[in-house]
């Protein structure tokens, strides 16, 4: 087990052994959805979830003075939030969301511990979506985790802020993927949160999240991810920001970049949220309305 425990992906039978030694393993249900979907992610979790899971809402372990949506905390209040979850320092997390795309809000979590300095963390390839499928159990029972204490040290040069993303615009230090659907990209179709328009900031690429899962809700092998890298002429090499409408799938690209062995994605914790709501009309591309003032 020691073997796998700070790997990026993790399998289901490996998690189902893991979770009978109960040892240092704390598995957390990190599903979150779109608003516009009308899923309540939390109320799912109490009907039916991995046994022994927690809770991890996105949407509470967040900047609550930030007026968009699930910013990064402080240092202090994550060390508190996952405490609550049962999370020491010495813990090997998993986390998995119960998308039908395998893969959907867990990703996000995964690059918090990061960014936080936990590098034991994994995701559970396939999510709650495979572990059924491969016929392994679920649970409506939950006992509430003891209180530990978590040390989290915040790494800052993986995070960017609407003033490192104009900037770049000139001195282009870094590349900027966008993680977002390609029609959301190109500006044809509409984003699901209200008073923003589609479209994308200039120089950035089109990678959609969904692009690196198969067709199982899987992520792609090293090569094929890769391969995906290298068509849409991101070079591995050099320092990359990822972004998409509120930083959740965007950290889809950070994982499998980091699978390619790439030391480390930065993350525009803003967002297109938040570059559409500040840009200028022409920092705003799109082949649809785009901005106007």
């Amino acid at each position: 087990m020691a073997l796998q425990a700070a790997t990026a992906l993790v399998g289901s039978k490996w998690l189902a052994a893991a979770v009978k030694l109960q040892g240092k393993t704390r598995v957390l249900d990190t599903s979150w959805y779109l608003p516009k979907l009308r899923r309540n992610a939390k109320s799912e979790f109490k009907k039916r979830h991995i046994p022994g899971a927690a809770f991890f809402d996105i949407d509470q372990c967040c900047d609550k003075t930030s007026p968009l949506d699930h910013m990064l905390p402080s240092e202090k209040f994550f060390a508190d939030y996952v405490g609550k979850l049962g999370v020491e320092s010495d813990t090997h997390v998993v986390v998995y969301d119960a998308s039908e795309f395998g893969a959907f809000s867990a990703p996000r979590v995964w690059w918090m511990f990061r960014v936080f300095g936990h590098r034991s963390v994994s995701l559970l390839n396939g999510g709650l979506r495979n572990w059924e499928l491969e016929g392994l159990p679920v649970s409506d029972r939950y006992v509430r985790p003891t209180q530990t204490e978590f040390k989290a040290s915040l790494n800052r040069t993986w995070i960017k802020s609407y003033e490192d993303i104009l900037d770049n615009l000139d001195t282009k230090r870094f590349q900027v993927v966008d993680a977002r659907p390609a029609g959301r990209f190109r500006g044809l179709d509409p984003e699901p949160r209200d008073n923003t328009e589609p479209g994308h900031l200039p120089g950035s690429i089109s990678m959609p999240f969904n692009s690196f899962l198969s067709p199982s809700g899987h992520f792609l092998p090293q090569e094929g991810l890769r391969a995906l890298f290298s068509r849409a002429g991101v070079d591995l090499n050099r320092p990359i920001c990822v972004s998409c409408g509120s930083a959740v799938t965007a950290c889809h690209v950070a994982l499998a970049a980091h699978e390619c062995g790439h030391p480390g994605v930065s993350v525009y914790d803003g967002g297109w949220s938040e570059w559409y709501t500040r840009a200028v009309p022409e920092h705003v591309l799109s082949e649809g309305r785009g901005k106007h003032l």
